[in-house]
């Protein structure tokens, strides 16, 4: 650390001794329409972190910049980025002349994104997503398909997930605490706001943080930097909302100095593409700038975006097949008008207060107080004492009683389906297709005190985060940059349970049905505690987490070789209060819990051979710990204080290498990349059969705790545009990937049943996982489309897709030995290697095809824009599986030969589907 800081303020020292003057470029900006001055277009000179904005006549100017080759980036909201690699001459200001900007239709296809979230396959409290909006600001060929064609079919870059990418809003990091990821419904809704985006690739360097493996998104929300103007959006769909309107307004930098931006949106949909998924959506955005002089600017940027909508149940191929692949179990009839039980309520404002300070002309501070403070709930029905009202639990489907086991008489212990039973449930499954509202107040109106056998919760994290940072950026000599930060983050985390509907009890009961005693107590400070509607109902806890971290970058620029070095160091405390004393941990659940800390540290660097002004060898490597999640760091947040058994840092390694090609015509990337990513931890809760000998339970609800899982990620990118005539484009990508667990990790089973008897952790030994494949993405894509651009302003595009090699997601716990041994150590009969190979194979998804087409139309009068675009993706219609899960409750051989013995499996994996034909159109206007 010491080490870190010296290099820090060695640094600064040298800034004023390397300045010189009179070297720098200038240039005038125009639109390719009208060949009018463009005025805020903003003009930065990459690795320098050095920014201007054109002027009223279109024209920018750089001074005291370093000789030799830089790269310039011109770039302005619904326009093209023009890059361009200069020469610069010491004492000379180069002329770059007319710099056109054209039209940039990608703009568009960002609000035709289809944003589809990976905490649907669970409920946890974590609310963070995994979507392509990492990808939305950039323009590589590889990465537009990745984000526009693939990101629907759940396709992750480099199989990562996005806690491995950071994600900023004015130089303060938006990933969460709790698991790592953005939340991007945070400032979902404001694409207008948020189009001024930097995007690194991979473990490029940034200027503004050390980052991750998976890239770097900077949103930049400066007043100033916006273009002078207002737009009008009108847009309809049909994929998770139906029609969307959006307004914005950007005053541009007056005379007094002042400057502002506002922003608003509305989304909303009665369902969207799958049954009873309920949309609404509300979006604020402001950013107020007061420049006070050259050196010194303040802005104040807030957002404010709330987000409601109804999730879609993931189902078993029995029930896919009665029922198709867009049924959703989730909602039922309520007088006359669709209910989901399980909605997402997404509310979290952010405010930002950003001071820029212009130390010298190359030397530029800036440091961000940022406060962030709202809810994620996540809704879904309770049965306490009542029967579970889902029309697909596993005691209403026909597989309940094909896969039927005799339990006395002659024929005990053998199969004996009853299909006379199995066609009754068949029959109500198809009369009763959707959860009965009303019967659940019939029922709770029947119970003899008043007490709820059915009510609906929300399951709530309240966060407050404080976060404070500063980003230095100066060029300290001629071919010698640096950059350099610090940040500090201070979390508090509310999680509990509420009863917001008791459908027309008097009260619940705070106790867990399952248990007797203080056993069953969810708060023994209240034992039998009466909860009403806005009450506190089976947990109550708040998560504690302070962050520290620092880098500093240096980059070296030359004629032939660029190349940099930069390292960071983190460190991370994290502690639980429990404000429950649970009846099963009387002693470790109540009150606040020892602290935990992490300290971690990285390195990375990379260099760029510059064959010539128009192709270049690329090469990156990292080396980085990084701190577990506060999510994976407790074993049972819900019940107790303790710490999860053998969570320690991860150790992250990867690192790629690139050709690159600019020619006038032919932009290509060729990529090959690796990464390593040791000692994960997952943890995951479930129901489970059989899982302990030690309880008279046969259904367990359990926490798996999966710790020191490796994984490694190794493939191709392949991305290429080619102008074929100045109307006509091509462009190409490829992915080859294959992402693999390569070891057999520890498992761990915290079963609450065997708390008191200081069991309540059960080692399981090693999982075998190793060479299964990573889940959650297509592991091969490609895509090759064609784009027409006609001179009258109006385009039309198509492409094709092909997607394959995405595998569920297995389940740890039957591939371990408790899978085939019995309680007596001997294995169960029929557990053969083969049998046991053949019903532990991983499944791999159909490979599927998707046609997209774009379109779009615009018109310039006076001043004036008017336009449209359009999308339709998957133009054939194709149905697949974008995701899955395999379900843990049959976790003997036994309980697995029962499940499959009729050749329907009642507790078979769990699929989601993507969306089939679905289309988006936009109007707009800006003026």
């Amino acid at each position: 650390m010491k080490k870190l800081v010296l290099s820090i303020l060695i640094a600064m020292q040298v800034v004023v001794g390397f300045a010189q003057s009179g070297t720098g470029v200038t240039g005038k900006v125009v639109d390719s329409k009208t060949q009018k001055p463009m005025q805020n277009v903003v003009a930065t000179i990459q690795n320098a972190n050095l920014t201007q904005v054109t002027d009223v006549t279109g024209k920018f100017t750089f001074n005291n910049l370093a000789a030799g080759s830089q790269v310039m980036e011109i770039k302005t909201q619904g326009y093209k980025a023009q890059l361009l690699q200069v020469e610069l001459t010491a004492g000379n200001i180069l002329d770059l002349g007319v710099v056109v900007l054209e039209e940039d239709i990608t703009e568009e296809q960002q609000l035709a994104l289809i944003t589809i979230t990976e905490n649907d396959l669970g409920d946890d409290n974590s609310g963070s997503e995994s979507t392509s909006g990492l990808l939305q600001a950039s323009r590589d060929a590889y990465q537009q398909a990745a984000a526009f064609n693939w990101g629907q079919a759940r396709f992750r870059i480099r199989g990562l997930d996005n806690e491995y990418g950071t994600t900023m809003i004015n130089g303060v990091v938006m990933n969460k605490l709790y698991d790592g990821r953005p939340q991007w419904s945070n400032w979902g809704g404001l694409n207008d706001a948020t189009r001024n985006q930097e995007f690194t690739m991979g473990s490029h360097p940034s200027d503004y943080t050390f980052g991750g493996i998976l890239g770097t998104q900077e949103i930049n929300t400066r007043a100033s930097i916006y273009r002078p103007g207002s737009r009008i959006s009108f847009s309809g769909t049909n994929t998770n909302y139906s029609w969307r309107m959006m307004g914005t307004h950007a005053s541009g930098m007056n005379t007094n100095g002042w400057a502002f931006v506002v922003s608003a949106s509305r989304r909303w949909a009665q369902e969207g593409y799958f049954d009873g998924t309920d949309y609404a959506a509300n979006s604020l955005f402001l950013s107020v700038e007061k420049k006070f002089n050259d050196k010194h600017s303040l802005n104040f940027t807030s957002i404010y975006a709330q987000n409601s909508r109804g999730k879609n149940s993931p189902n078993t191929q029995e029930v896919t097949d009665l029922l198709g692949h867009k049924y959703n179990s989730y909602w039922g009839w309520q007088g006359g008008e669709k209910r989901n039980s399980r909605d997402k309520d997404v509310e979290e404002p952010i405010n930002i207060l950003s001071h820029y300070w212009k130390i010298s002309p190359r030397t530029n501070l800036n440091t961000n107080v940022a406060y962030q403070t709202g809810r994620v709930a996540n809704s879904r029905l309770e049965n306490p004492i009542g029967n579970n009202p889902d029309p697909t639990y596993y005691r209403k489907l026909p597989s309940y009683y094909l896969n039927y086991h005799a339990t006395s008489g002659p024929l005990e212990g053998q199969w004996q389906p009853n299909y006379v039973e199995a066609n009754n449930n068949l029959i109500k499954l198809f009369a009763n297709r959707q959860i009965d509202w009303g019967s659940m107040y019939v029922a709770n109106q029947n119970t003899a005190t008043g007490e709820a056998a059915h009510m609906l919760t929300e399951q709530r994290n309240d966060d407050d985060q404080f976060t404070a940072n500063s980003i230095l950026s100066s060029q300290l000599a001629d071919h010698i940059s640096l950059n350099a930060g610090a940040t500090f983050r201070k979390l508090k985390s509310h999680n509990y349970a509420v009863v917001t509907d008791l459908l027309g009890a008097d009260y619940y009961l705070n106790v867990d049905p399952f248990f007797v005693g203080d056993e069953a107590q969810f708060d023994l400070n209240n034992p039998n505690g009466k909860v009403y509607e806005g009450g506190k109902a089976g947990y109550n806890y708040n998560l504690f987490a302070t962050t520290w971290d620092a880098f500093t970058q240096f980059k070296f620029n030359y004629r032939v070789f660029d190349f940099y070095l930069a390292q960071t160091y983190s460190r991370s405390e994290y502690q639980r209060e429990g404000l429950f004393r649970n009846g099963h941990y009387p002693n470790t659940s109540f009150g606040k819990g020892a602290k935990i800390s992490y300290e971690n540290f990285g390195f990375k660097g990379g260099l760029t051979y510059k064959m010539s002004g128009r192709s270049f060898f690329d090469l990156n490597a990292v080396y980085m710990t990084k701190a577990p999640s506060l999510r994976n760091t407790f074993a049972n947040a819900r019940n107790n204080n303790a710490f999860t058994p053998g969570v320690t840092d991860e150790t992250v390694t990867a690192g790629d290498l690139s050709y690159i090609l600019r020619a006038p015509k032919l932009k290509a990337r060729l990529t090959a990349f690796y990464s390593k990513i040791q000692n994960t931890a997952e943890l995951q809760f479930y129901y489970a059969e059989n899982i302990s000998d030690e309880t008279d339970n046969e259904d367990s609800f359990i926490s798996e705790l999966l710790t020191g899982i490796d994984k490694q990620n190794i493939g191709v990118e392949l991305g290429i545009e080619y102008q074929i005539t100045p109307t006509i484009e091509i462009n190409a990508a490829a992915n080859y990937g294959q992402y693999t667990y390569t070891n057999n990790p520890n498992l761990k089973i915290n079963d609450d049943a065997l708390a008191l008897s200081n069991r309540a952790i059960t080692d399981f030994g090693p999982a075998y996982i190793k060479d299964y494949r990573v889940s959650g993405t297509p592991q091969q894509a490609y895509s090759l489309g064609i784009e027409y651009r006609s001179p009258k302003f109006w385009w039309v595009g198509v492409n094709g897709n092909y997607l394959a090699d995405n595998y569920l997601d297995v389940s740890s716990v039957l591939r371990t030995d408790n899978f085939t041994i019995g309680p007596n150590g001997v294995s169960f009969d029929g557990a053969s290697p083969d049998n046991v190979r053949k019903a532990l194979q991983q499944e791999k998804f159909d490979d599927f095809y998707l046609v997209n087409l774009t379109g779009g139309k615009s018109w310039k009068i006076k001043s004036t824009t008017f336009g449209v675009f359009a999308t339709v993706n998957n133009v054939l219609d194709q149905i697949y599986k974008s995701g899955g899960f395999e379900q843990s409750r049959k976790a003997t051989y036994p309980d697995y030969v029962q499940d499959t013995a009729s050749g329907t499996r009642g507790f078979g994996p769990k699929y989601f589907y993507g969306y089939g034909r679905t289309y988006f159109v936009n109007l707009y206007v800006n003026f």
